[in-house]
């Protein structure tokens, strides 16, 4: 079947689409149906039917005798490790953990927040949550003790499980003060922490709260897999929102599992064994869907990969791994593929590696910009299929479906809808846009399964978030256009979210902390163009009248400021002081018009500016830190 045909057949029929593919899932209890329309504009899938995830991604294929097979492959340059993990071992590993927290008092539906590094125990720790239909909530690793207090008091989880470091290139991340800080901070307080001590670095446990992973589980009974209706929540996964708290998107279990599944095979073209590797964290929906459930669900080898595309030891390490684990499908974000270029332009660690195994790169988290997409394709000699979603989607919105037809690619295009997918430009008033006229990227609802049904505990804000703009269309807060093939073009946000190598960051959230310097009276943080990273937040400081400190000095506090607050994977090194921010008349900052500038493009004059001058004051201000960059 085409494309063409499978899109045209979802579209004719949802219900029988979504049915069928409901049927490579194992149910407890089957479905009725597969859409629940009757709360709309929320939607439901699949709810009720009664399906175990851990059962799912692990259980049923040792039961089809597929035991032996390795499940998971760890490999971390970072500390000389390489294991491999078949899939009897994960469920003995999965129960036993899963009993010891159920001796404890993890039931259905309390949280459990993870705060690990790339190790397998942290996929072990989701899946045991999983068994027993408790509800986890992933803290990526690198996030500041105060990020992880807001996401405690939001989720209010009965238990932690952390590990006791994180390990970069030449540096130990000490988690455990980090989780310990967060959880005096928090009001919530969980009534125990489970710790993962890595041999790098034995934490302190408190007496009483604390236990250690191995100990922990000592002579308990194995969990048996619980089951739980389609609508159950799988887990609670925190992004930025616009105003700097975070938006808890959650995920409900029977279309998380039916979605993720259909995707192996008809986008990412893996058979059941193949190898499949996303190179990105299981503190990102990436890592959620792509390291953890989508290839165990559906019965692949997925990587746990602990170290960095450059430096863990050089440029080779993308392909070393995909060269040794036999990776048939490799997924990772333009960020990581630029720092390889940089480090290796003409692709002389490429030539070193056996890349035979190798059919597809898929690229997502960020736009990906052609001339990375040009350099991948003349080293790599795959396709090399730039694809488009969202933390809230969690699975592909646009993709080149290489399971069903491999369609011609078009630079700058992450292709086409996937079924489930009705997209639609818009104009602000909400009408559609003819083809190749930019305008809002909306999706008309229903939304498929496995997309978020609402926000964690916050039903009026998913509603303003997403539905309200557009009524009857789920807003993607993207920008963008459709040709007249249907290929879909991503051309920026429409918010104040920023992308920094992949991860979604809100500038708001950066100007909360700034505005919060004793000496800072006014701020706004812009995202400028970087060719590593895709984008980098630049801060303008407006200081209190009277202030006579040197400015460097008060700059270094406020990068402090950010790095300690919201965390380092916010790349948060530049920012300037100035005497004024351009704004409207009715005081909006034109932060729109200062990203131009920085980036050196054209722009029209705001005709509601205040003050024109103070453009020229910014443009100066920027010069003195390098932007905007010779192109």
């Amino acid at each position: 079947m085409s494309y063409a045909d499978v899109y045209g057949r979802w579209k004719s029929d949802p219900e029988s689409f979504w049915m069928e593919a409901a049927q490579g899932i194992d149910w407890d209890q089957a479905p009725s149906k597969a859409l629940f329309d009757d709360k709309a504009p929320i939607y439901e899938w699949f709810s009720d039917g009664m399906v175990n995830t851990c059962w799912n991604a692990v259980d049923r294929h040792v039961e089809a005798g597929r035991g032996e097979q390795t499940a998971i492959i760890y490999d971390s340059p970072v500390t000389h490790t390489k294991q491999e993990i078949t899939y009897f071992e994960l469920r003995n590993r999965v129960a036993y953990l899963a009993g010891a927290l159920r001796a404890k008092g993890v039931e259905k539906g309390d949280r459990v927040i993870i705060y690990m590094p790339m190790v397998p125990q942290a996929l072990e720790a989701m899946l045991a949550c999983a068994r027993l239909g408790a509800i986890h909530s992933v803290v990526f690793g690198g996030f500041a003790a105060h990020e992880l207090a807001v996401r405690i008091d939001d989720a209010k989880p009965k238990c932690i499980i952390a590990a006791s470091c994180g390990i970069e290139p030449g540096r130990t991340v000490h988690y455990k003060p980090l989780l310990d800080g967060a959880i005096d901070q928090a009001t919530h307080k969980p009534d125990f922490c489970v710790i993962y001590q890595r041999e790098q670095e034995v934490a302190q446990l408190v007496e009483g709260r604390d236990y250690n992973w191995h100990g922990f589980q000592y002579g308990v009974e194995p969990a048996d897999c619980v089951p739980v209706e389609g609508n159950h929540p799988a887990y609670i996964l925190y992004t930025s929102g616009t105003t700097g708290q975070p938006k808890g998107v959650v995920r409900h279990t029977g279309g998380h599992l039916v979605a993720l599944n259909w995707t192996m095979k008809n986008l990412y073209n893996v058979e059941q064994g193949d190898v499949f590797w996303a190179a990105s964290d299981v503190g990102w929906v990436v890592g959620h869907s792509y390291i953890c459930y989508g290839p165990l669900i559906h019965g692949n080898t997925t990587i746990v990969f602990e170290g960095k595309p450059v430096g863990t030891p050089d440029a080779g390490t993308f392909w070393r791994v995909i060269s040794e684990h036999k990776v048939k499908s490799f997924f990772t974000a333009p960020t990581a593929f630029r720092a390889v270029k940089r480090e290796d332009p003409t692709g002389e660690f490429v030539k070193k590696y056996d890349l035979s195994n190798l059919q597809a790169v898929y690229l997502a988290g960020e736009r990906a910009d052609p001339d990375t997409i040009v350099w991948a394709q003349d080293q790599l000699k795959v396709p090399v299929i730039d694809h488009w979603w969202q933390t809230e989607t969690g699975w592909g919105i646009a993709a080149n479906p290489l399971g069903i037809e491999e369609l011609p690619v078009k630079l700058g295009s992450p292709s086409v809808p996937m079924p489930g997918y009705d997209v639609q430009i818009l104009d602000e008033a909400g009408h559609p846009v003819p083809a190749g006229e930019l305008g809002a990227i909306a999706i008309k609802l229903p939304l498929p399964p496995g997309t978020l049904p609402t926000l964690w505990n916050a039903e009026p804000r998913f509603r303003k978030s997403y539905l309200e703009h557009f009524p009857g269309y789920y807003e993607t807060g993207d920008a963008g256009m459709v040709d007249e093939d249907g290929y879909l073009y991503i051309m920026a946000r429409t918010d104040d979210v920023i992308n920094v190598a992949g991860h979604r960051l809100s500038t708001g959230g950066m100007e909360e902390v700034l505005a919060s310097h004793p000496e800072v009276a006014e701020c706004a943080v812009i995202g400028v163009a970087d060719s590593l990273k895709g984008q980098l937040p630049l801060g303008f400081l407006c200081l209190n009248a009277g202030v006579n400190r040197p400015h460097d000095e008060i700059v270094k506090e406020c990068v402090k400021l950010v790095r300690d607050q919201i965390g380092p994977v916010a790349a948060f090194k530049l920012a300037v002081v100035v005497d004024r921010l351009p704004k409207t008349r009715s005081g909006k900052i034109l932060r729109g018009t200062m990203v131009k500038i920085a980036d050196g493009q054209e722009f029209k004059m705001p005709a509601t500016i205040d003050d024109p001058a103070i453009l020229d004051e910014i443009a100066e201000a920027l010069k003195t830190l390098g932007y905007p960059q010779a192109a």
